[in-house]
């Protein structure tokens, strides 16, 4: 959006896993703005070596002294020391931060140059672990937000709820800015008269509290065909739990497809053979409660039904937007969603095309920057004396 507008970008990031980098190197080259990695990486020894020994011993401190204050700051990432250095050689018209990590290195260089700053919070960081305030999650997330989010000139979230969590907690304007993607104009809606559903899932990692587990306990209540396509990587061990799982409820394995992650730009063309999106979010802390997953919004613009948890982010979404499928509480009500969606494939296809419709027309980047731009325009843009 920024570069589109005339902006110029720099982005910098870190090193976070071999499938992400491996994915992100054919999108970095086609993109208009200029990406540079701090901190190293397995192909970078020796800055590889010096962010993880640097922020090994920031946590340890932390742990020792108990003072979050001075040391939360590289503590929080691997690669946050390489990122407070790195930012200072970018003089810049203005600074985001995308996640804690980043945060110290956008407000202090905001500071050093005397520019403005701001900062995009996807998730409510501090209870995005566990609920547990004598956490170590929880102590050092508060630690950085509550010692640089009032220092930010605009703050965004990816969901109402998280939105209103910030406002409340630091009694100032966030804005919710939602996590879709660009319109697909080129996709079609696929209809499926008589074939077996097909539900599809996907996340980086296939691994617990993801409410695969209250999937297939609903499909071994139905007596329908179905399909369980799932896209990530397993957790350790968890792609046999699961199948195991698959088997005691009656599933044959044939039935359940699992898909190594792909590049992002893939993602789309790979989601719309799909009949069913499944946004199964648990609910197992506070963040996941109020959090809208990028999942959602992937389903609904490339045209399938969703069936969602009743989270409480999700079921006001779902009741806001109604005709792009259904919530469930457990299972059985699943269950009961997904014959339903067999029995009447008609409403199955309907649901698809309103869905679609709705991605291409509300649901969609193209709409949702507006608010963005408009943001980073005020914040740019002086006030008259």
């Amino acid at each position: 959006a920024l570069t589109n507008t005339g902006y110029e970008v720099v982005v910098l990031y870190t090193y976070w896993n071999e499938w992400g980098t491996r994915h992100d190197e054919p999108l970095l080259s086609e993109k208009k703005w200029k990406a540079i990695r701090l901190g190293g990486g397995p192909d970078q020894p020796i800055a590889w070596f010096f962010s993880r020994l640097i922020h090994k011993t920031a946590v340890l401190m932390l742990q020792k002294t108990g003072n979050y204050r001075a040391f939360a700051d590289i503590a929080i990432a691997r690669g946050s020391y390489f990122l407070i250095k790195g930012a200072k050689k970018h003089r810049a018209d203005l600074y985001i931060a995308h996640n804690l990590g980043a945060l110290p290195a956008v407000v202090k260089t905001a500071r050093f140059y005397k520019k403005p700053c701001g900062f995009d919070a996807e998730d409510f960081h501090r209870q995005e672990v566990n609920d547990d305030v004598n956490s170590y999650n929880f102590k050092i997330a508060s630690a950085v937000e509550d010692k640089y989010l009032p220092a930010v000139n605009y703050l965004t979230a990816s969901s109402p709820l998280i939105a209103e969590k910030y406002a409340l907690l630091f009694k100032r304007t966030v804005t919710c800015v939602l996590n879709v993607f660009p319109k697909t104009p080129l996709l079609s809606v696929i209809q499926n008269k008589d074939k077996p559903l097909k539900l599809f899932w996907f996340s980086q990692t296939i691994g617990p509290k993801r409410g695969l587990e209250t999937i297939i306990d609903s499909l071994g209540l139905t007596a329908i065909p179905i399909e369980l396509h799932l896209l990530g990587r397993p957790a350790e061990g968890f792609k046999q739990h699961l199948l195991q799982l698959a088997q005691n409820a009656g599933i044959e394995n044939k039935n359940m497809i699992f898909y190594e992650p792909i590049p992002a730009g893939h993602l789309p063309a790979m989601t719309a053979q799909f009949d069913i999106g499944l946004a199964s979010e648990t609910g197992f802390c506070l963040n996941n409660n109020i959090a809208l997953s990028n999942k959602l919004f992937t389903y609904i613009q490339n045209g399938l039904a969703v069936a969602a948890s009743n989270t409480p982010a999700q079921s006001a979404f779902m009741q806001q937007y109604p005709q792009t499928g259904k919530t469930y509480c457990n299972a059985k009500e699943l269950s009961i969603i997904l014959t339903t969606y067999h029995q009447n494939r008609e409403l199955l296809f309907q649901t698809k095309k309103d869905a679609y419709k709705i991605g291409q027309t509300v649901l969609n980047w193209e709409i949702e920057s507006r608010k963005f731009l408009n943001i980073i325009n005020n914040v740019l843009t002086p006030a008259p004396h």
